[in-house]
């Protein structure tokens, strides 16, 4: 089989699937590999990296997916301006791609009829379950520490105020108050940065376990006492709450959203479309120059006014839906997503050529699309709830 790793067209996007030490480890397991040019120059890698790893080098793109089995990327298909094709397009039929696809969100939900229609098994990174077994290819947990602290260096950049306490030869400046809505790894570590950065930090999170957590980073954590078969899900993480409890979170949320000068949303269901929880009006609440970083975006987005992939600003308040955060860390997260990727490979073809397990707990929660249908229960759900609406 051959793998291909195609260099990522998404905007600022740094990363690729596949470094020359994990092109090394595939072809141990027999695999071939077809690397486009200048895939590795976001991370600093040459050619001559992946040639000395064994990897052959394509001139561009087309040559990648017409040659190879199976596709590695980073993030979803897009359209490929330069050849002027979509990516799923380059796809051949019957073929497999793995990447972060996000098809639960309504913003993809055209790349998955697509994908389906075209007979391509799709396989998405962010479906992969939070067990022992799947801890080395869980790539939602590495990049969500990056994105957790990056969100808040984003949000520093573009906030036009100190965060910490000043103090001045006119008087005090006084710190910057961040509210973190989500307090899972992402949220954690937001948590963490924005007090190196000398902020005012409170969160909220439904969950009573994971505002323990946040707590013992010496911050304000508010609860919103949602009933526990309610709010918490398989593995201890965040289920979607009914519409009527959905709409009491935001009424919970509303002071805390007004005397912010930051909010990094992060609340995620997983697999699942991200839920609403900032509404126009509560936006517009908010202090002229405040910031919002909505990293759910990729899921939807927790902020109304979130423009997927874009920084937009509306009534004098920043928002940015950026969709590729890790990107901007690209030689850690690459490294870390090509390992999560390599092991996620390993455990797929475990029986050897191009046959999978139907029945791995991994491959089931990956899978998006095979053989003409959707797999994929987030999607299916969301989907569902599209039409009916």
């Amino acid at each position: 089989m051959l793998l291909g790793i195609p260099k990522e067209i998404m905007s600022k996007e740094n990363r690729v699937a596949a470094l020359p030490e994990t092109v090394e480890k595939y072809k141990k397991l027999g695999f071939d590999v077809i690397v486009e040019t200048r895939a590795g120059s976001g991370v600093f890698q040459d050619d001559e990296d992946y040639q000395k790893a064994g990897a052959e080098i394509a001139p561009d793109a087309k040559v990648v997916y017409d040659k190879s089995d199976v596709i590695l990327k980073v993030k979803e298909p897009l359209f490929n301006e330069k050849l002027e094709i979509h990516e799923i397009d380059m796809l051949k039929e019957g073929k497999i791609i793995i990447t972060f696809l996000h098809p639960a969100a309504p913003s993809n939900h055209e790349s998955v009829h697509r994908l389906c229609n075209r007979n391509i098994t799709a396989f998405t990174m962010d479906g992969i379950p939070r067990t022992s077994k799947a801890q080395r290819m869980d790539t939602l947990t590495s990049m969500s520490a990056i994105t957790g602290y990056k969100a808040v260096i984003i949000a520093a950049s573009n906030l036009p105020k100190f965060i910490p306490m000043i103090g001045t030869s006119i008087g005090m400046i006084k710190p910057a108050n961040i509210l973190v809505i989500g307090t899972g790894v992402v949220g954690l570590q937001a948590i963490a940065t924005a007090k190196r950065l000398g902020g005012i930090v409170k969160a909220v999170d439904i969950r009573p376990d994971a505002r323990k957590e946040a707590e013992s980073l010496g911050i304000k954590v508010s609860g919103f006492d949602a009933p526990p078969e309610l709010a918490i899900g398989q593995g201890g993480y965040a289920r979607s709450l009914p519409p009527e409890w959905v709409e009491k979170e935001r009424e919970a949320l509303s002071p805390f959203v007004a005397e912010s000068d930051i909010i990094i949303l992060s609340a995620l269901v997983p697999g699942e479309v991200a839920p609403t929880l900032i509404t126009k009006d509560m936006v517009e609440s908010m202090r002229p120059g405040s910031v919002i970083v909505d990293v759910s975006i990729d899921q939807g987005g927790n902020c109304a006014l979130t423009m997927p992939g874009n920084e937009t600003v509306h009534k004098d308040i920043y928002i940015c839906g950026i969709k590729n955060i890790p990107g901007s860390v690209a030689i850690h997260s690459t490294w870390l997503y090509a390992n999560n990727m390599y092991y996620f490979v390993e455990n797929l073809f475990k029986k050897g050529g191009s046959e999978f397990d139907m029945g791995d707990e991994i491959v089931k929660s990956s899978l998006v699309t095979y053989k003409g249908k959707i797999y994929h229960e987030g999607t299916l759900k969301a989907i569902g709830q599209l039409e009916q609406s």
